[in-house]
């Protein structure tokens, strides 16, 4: 396959300080500052995604730069880097590992347009790649972007800026993965097509481009362009460890019919464990970070992975805590065993409900009873549990809800993330739900939790039903007494002077009750 005919050294070549003028500025348009939920919680980690595309297009030739939205304040912050660079081309690449970025937030689908409009005015050519930009190509080229890149962008991104510089005279016709605008059907049809109408009818799009399966082959991403100590500052400060993010995978090959995947669709390649370790002792090495997340929508699948990953960090000297996220049923005693020797502190486990028949219409393939032995195993070799909850699914009854919570009561995770059902385009949920879905078909930001569509109860029904979980599972920990909880409270403490924080949770949990309670005797 053309895409992967290239072997790029490993080396990490760093930018010439001196040099202001650079061929690409790459950015991305996730600020963690206009997500509220996510900027109180303050856990940045690096837009990884945007930080390979960065490496892979130096490793060709390219000099780049990069604007790191995640911790910028505003825009404004990218037209003044847009001025201090200079660039010819200004590629706003998404960080396709980031599921926020995978949900398609419109606070930051409005960043992206600031962006494009800025980058537009300083005379760039625009290329945008990404989530919301794959599912939405008419969207951004109507707003200035140049090109879309649809699906896994590297490759794609080489072979377009090799023909717009006159490197190769390959016509864009045949770079697969891209989008653009036919200008002249567009200045055709425009007197005689509404705008919106003769804008879509004028996007060109290629043909899917295969996806890069020896991961191998792509170089580190581009970490020396990261402004490190910042981030190591924000963590120490608010956490008091600093924690860097790693993929080791790309995609997923599971069918649960919710989960959008306009990047990968259902493909899954792998890193060898080989090359992971090797990136992990140039992380030690260079800016020693004290825990790991590892990004991958699930981690270790490949049979005897996790083993040998548990073999060579060890090995290397580079065992250190991670998080990772893993399914229930791919959870054995020899797959936690692995983990824990790996360093792993922390598996989150898309759980989603403890409805078996919810679970069912989902086709998530796992049963509530993989859920409550998954937990166990790795409680039994060390390691924290976390579960990711999902309400309001259809068909989903109080019933229902109340089998949800029975389960997190009884396995009593170490910490809950919850949702409510989001359909999103290229999935089967949203083609159920699609004909009632209004004007509004994304969440504003995280913290949202809008119900899109016609759900049994109404979206403040769900909003009481996330901070009534969330305070019952609170609840039970300080019961349990456990350290991380006492923990929690002293920070609680330490930002709250002497207020009582128990209190303020029942406060909450009494609150929560009261609006559940109007709700269902409404619509009973």
């Amino acid at each position: 396959m053309a895409s992967e005919q290239f072997r790029f050294d490993i080396r990490f070549p760093t930018c010439n300080p001196q040099l202001v003028q650079m061929d690409i500025l790459f950015g991305q348009s996730y600020f963690l500052r206009f997500d509220p939920k996510l900027w109180e919680a303050m856990q940045p980690y690096p837009p990884l995604g945007t930080l390979y595309a960065a490496s892979y297009m130096r490793a060709r030739g390219y000099s780049v730069a990069l604007f790191d939205a995640m911790l910028a304040g505003s825009e404004q912050e990218w037209a003044a880097a847009l001025d201090r660079h200079k660039p010819r081309f200004a590629v706003l690449y998404e960080d396709n590992f980031n599921y926020l970025s995978k949900m398609c937030l419109l606070r930051m689908r409005e960043a992206a347009f600031v962006m494009i409009a800025m980058a537009k005015a300083r005379g760039c050519t625009i290329i945008v790649a990404g989530a919301d930009a794959t599912d939405h190509a008419d969207l951004y080229l109507r707003r200035g972007a140049d090109f879309v890149l649809l699906g896994e962008g590297e490759v794609t991104l080489g072979e377009l800026l090799d023909a717009l510089t006159g490197r190769t005279a390959q016509p864009l016709t045949n770079i697969l993965g891209l989008a653009w605008l036919d200008r002249e059907r567009q200045t055709a049809e425009s007197g005689k097509t509404a705008a919106v109408g003769g804008l879509r009818s004028a996007v060109v799009t290629t043909p899917r481009r295969p996806d890069i399966k020896h991961l191998d082959n792509l170089p580190f991403p581009a970490w020396d362009l990261v402004d490190i100590e910042r981030y190591r500052r924000i963590w120490r400060e608010r956490h008091g460890y600093f924690s860097l993010n790693v993929v080791t995978t790309r995609g997923c090959p599971y069918h649960c019919n919710w989960c959008a995947k306009p990047i990968w669709g259902q493909r899954y390649n792998a890193r060898s464990p080989e090359n992971v370790v090797a990136e992990l002792v140039y992380l030690k090495q260079h800016f020693a970070p004290d825990h790991l997340w590892f990004m991958d929508d699930i981690f270790g699948l490949k049979p005897g992975w996790l083993e040998r990953f548990a073999d060579l960090v060890r090995e290397a000297g580079v065992v250190m805590p991670f998080k990772c996220l893993l399914r229930a049923d791919l959870v054995t005693e020899k797959t936690a065993a692995a983990l824990a020797a790996a360093g792993c502190r922390t598996v989150w486990i898309g759980a989603e409900s403890g409805s078996q028949k919810v679970l069912d219409a989902m086709e998530k393939g796992q049963t509530v009873d993989d859920i409550r032995r998954a937990t166990a195993l790795l409680r039994r070799h060390g390691i924290e549990v976390g579960f990711f909850l999902q309400f309001g699914y259809p068909g989903e009854t109080w019933a229902d809800i109340t089998l949800t919570r029975q389960m997190v009561r009884e396995c009593a995770p170490d910490d809950i993330g919850i949702s409510v059902s989001y359909p999103l385009p290229g999935t089967k949920f949203y083609e159920r739900v699609k004909l009632e879905l209004g004007a509004k078909q994304n969440w504003k930001d995280s913290s949202d939790l809008a119900l899109l569509y016609r759900g049994p109860f109404p979206t403040p029904f769900y909003r009481a039903l996330h901070r009534l979980v969330h305070a019952e599972h609170r609840l039970a920990k300080w019961r349990r007494g456990t350290a991380h909880e006492r923990a929690a409270t002293r920070e609680c403490v330490k930002r709250w002077g002497r207020w009582p924080h128990l209190a303020l949770e029942l406060v909450h949990w009494l609150r929560s009750r009261l609006v559940l309670m109007v709700y269902m005797r409404r619509i009973a």
